[in-house]
């Protein structure tokens, strides 16, 4: 009887586990509660050594030790194939290369509100070299500091912002998302749509920019609602919109998608993760440094802000940052032109 026991539980263990570490041949990675267990995939592999480990004190014991040798043999299974897929992506690069005078630095970073000074946030722009930052969560008025601040050490940048309920006195700051790009890349706007939300994210706002001359990238400011379970099928309807948002051509997306890589299968085109366009970070060795919450360690914490770009543009570095006060850390990628 209790041998049964033991392969029941080792089967249903394996399946689990095959469900916890690849949701998606399941089709499960945007299903509460399989999406918020694969966004945390360096939990998940500390778990699985948690249970292996606990399975190799159980050896010791007579009447347990086939038992425990199952489970040993399928929690190692699931960390050996949890850690594969983290050194695929990458576990953390922290330099960019010397930048180019055809390269653009993009730089997305939630502030959390007022939690990041525009001292602070201009620094790290300045420091990094950005040419488009896409800054959720961010006011327009924190966005005109930065300007200034950027602008007294010589380098300007066009400020863009979107706002849902501008009629609301004192709304959170999650309804706005900010968007500085360098006068190099040519002059944007924002499109009206984005504006007046009538085709955008649904509870939080992204805001797509297009080149005034017709030149240039498109770029995307990201931020989709968090996957909790009263939000999950808006949660759904934004990473489906944000993917629309990358057709062919010459795009650029940047932000908080709220969303790891393995959320977004089944979204991507012709090698794409989103649309057309390619994760930065995944493609150069930071795709398992995550970026929430920053309270974590990176390699505990979850990969959801991400750049993003169509294959005009090929990545040549990426690095997460670090800062005070953001839940959220930043993700700068440089991008080259394609060929």
């Amino acid at each position: 009887m209790f041998r049964l026991l033991g392969i029941l539980v080792t089967v249903l263990l394996a399946i689990a586990t095959a469900v916890v570490v690849w949701p998606q041949f399941f089709h499960l990675e945007q299903t509460y509660p399989f999406a918020q267990i694969v966004a945390a995939r360096g939990v998940v592999l500390a778990a699985f050594l948690l249970v292996a480990a606990v399975s190799m004190l159980l050896l010791f014991a007579k009447p347990l030790r086939g038992f425990a040798a199952s489970v040993l043999i399928v929690a190692l299974l699931g960390a050996g194939a949890t850690g594969a897929i983290g050194f695929m992506r990458g576990f953390g690069a922290d330099t960019l290369p010397a930048a180019t005078d055809s390269s653009i630095r993009v730089l997305t970073w939630n502030t959390a509100g007022d939690e990041v000074s525009a001292e602070e946030i201009a620094r790290e722009i300045l420091e990094r070299g950005a040419d488009v930052v896409a800054l959720p969560e961010t006011t327009e008025e924190v966005g005109e500091q930065i300007a200034v601040l950027l602008r007294d050490q010589d380098h300007p940048m066009w400020v863009h912002h979107v706002q849902f309920k501008p009629d609301v006195v004192d709304g959170p700051k999650s309804w706005h998302t900010t968007v500085l790009v360098s006068p190099d890349l040519g002059e944007y706007s924002v499109i009206e749509s984005s504006e007046d939300g009538s085709n955008n994210t649904g509870s939080v706002p992204s805001a797509v920019l297009m080149p005034v001359d017709g030149e240039g990238p498109t770029i995307v400011a990201v931020h989709a609602v968090a996957p909790r379970m009263e939000d999950m099928a808006q949660w759904q309807s934004d990473l489906r919109w944000i993917a629309d948002q990358c057709p062919e051509g010459n795009f650029i997306l940047a932000g908080d998608f709220n969303a790891t890589i393995d959320h977004m299968a089944g979204l991507g085109v012709d090698g794409g993760d989103m649309g057309y366009c390619r994760d930065g970070a995944s493609r150069s060795g930071n795709g398992y440094s995550g970026t929430w919450p920053s309270s974590l360690p990176a390699l505990l914490s979850t990969p959801i802000d991400h750049v993003m770009a169509s294959p005009s543009w090929s990545t040549t570095g990426s690095v997460v940052i670090g800062g005070s006060g953001s839940d959220h850390r930043g993700l700068v990628v440089q991008l080259e032109p394609a060929g």
